[in-house]
């Protein structure tokens, strides 16, 4: 049992990571084509989830084709998952984070399966949206953690430093984001999108008016409307979240504690700023804009992952235990 694993595993490791991100944003295309209930209405069932239109391979119309394609590229992060999994339990299972982490991940990606079903048997409800949203970005998460895991030139290797500050504000900011994705992803459950009673459903985009970043004439103004409470509650955690990765660059700067820390923690500001302005012109155009819609949740889960990327290298991959010699098996069996 080699001490990393082989080049294949970390191919097929990126190739998932690569595979889960093209998921995420063609989850986003989904929405915002109306292709939700592609595969037919709500209360389906089978005939809409796992067939589409009651066939295996659908007809070929646009929304169809789209949520189609959104279910067999998830197909695929599953095949990939799965290869994962049982790569690294039968030829990794010294390296326990690796093995585990590719064990959760799978348990994640059928969780993923039967929680979109479950969207879609439900009407896209928006507490449903937001909990699909969040569970794909943990399993990217956990991907980009078997990827980095993988690399002979981070397994066994010192953590780089930083101190306890660095580390606490890059769980924090990666934690704060996380949420405010979820939070978005909320607020664009809302809406109207691919929805069977979407003549009356008006939802939270504009729930502040075209006003960016006060809402109605005022800051945080909670306690008007409840689609306005679910607006508010995106942008307070996405200030929060500004105000942690505004700091995690600033101490990444003063400590200097690796050129590549710095540059994750500078890649994650500049991340920041481009998502900030996208989201404002999202409400300062006043027609929903489906690129800038598709383009904020791609640059929400770059920062995302960015975030991920920086914390893992503040902490160690344990090299896995030297492989037990012989006369070590013999003495381990008769005890």
């Amino acid at each position: 049992m080699s001490s990393a694993p082989s080049p294949g595993f970390r191919r097929l490791a990126g190739a998932t990571v690569a595979a889960t991100f093209f998921l995420i944003v063609l989850g986003g295309l989904v929405r915002v084509s109306d292709s939700g209930l592609g595969c037919g209405p709500a209360g389906s069932g089978l005939a809409g989830w796992p067939l589409c239109r009651g066939d295996v391979i659908p007809t070929l119309e646009l929304q169809t084709v789209i949520e189609y394609a959104h279910r067999a590229t998830a197909s695929a992060v599953a095949v990939l998952m799965l290869a994962l999994a049982l790569w690294a339990r039968r030829a990794h299972r010294s390296q326990r984070g690796l093995a585990r982490a590719t064990l959760v991940a799978s348990g994640l990606v059928i969780a993923q399966g039967l929680l979109g079903a479950l969207t879609v048997e439900l009407n896209l409800d928006a507490l449903l949206v937001a909990l699909h949203l969040g569970l794909a970005m943990l399993l990217l998460a956990l991907v980009i953690y078997v990827w980095r895991a993988s690399r002979p030139d981070v397994i066994g290797a010192p953590p780089a430093g930083g101190g306890a500050l660095l580390r606490r504000l890059a769980t924090a900011s990666a934690a704060t984001i996380l949420l405010t994705i979820v939070a978005g992803g909320y607020m664009a459950g809302t809406e109207h999108n691919g929805r069977s009673d979407e003549a009356t459903t008006a939802g939270a985009h504009y729930a502040c008016g075209t006003d960016f970043p006060l809402c109605n004439g005022s800051l945080l103004p909670f306690g008007q409307t409840t689609l306005a409470d679910v607006h508010l509650t995106h942008r307070a955690l996405m200030y929060l979240a500004s105000a942690l990765v505004v700091a995690l660059a600033v101490v990444a700067l003063r400590r200097r504690p690796d050129r590549a820390v710095v540059r994750s923690a500078l890649g994650a500001l500049a991340l920041l700023i481009a998502q900030v302005l996208v989201g404002a012109a999202n409400v300062w155009v006043p027609t929903e804009s489906e690129p800038l819609i598709l383009v904020h949740l791609t640059l929400a889960t770059l920062l995302w992952a960015q975030l991920i990327e920086l914390r893992l290298r503040l902490s160690p991959v344990p090299s896995p235990p030297p492989p037990a010699q012989p006369a070590e098996r013999r003495e381990a069996l008769v005890a």
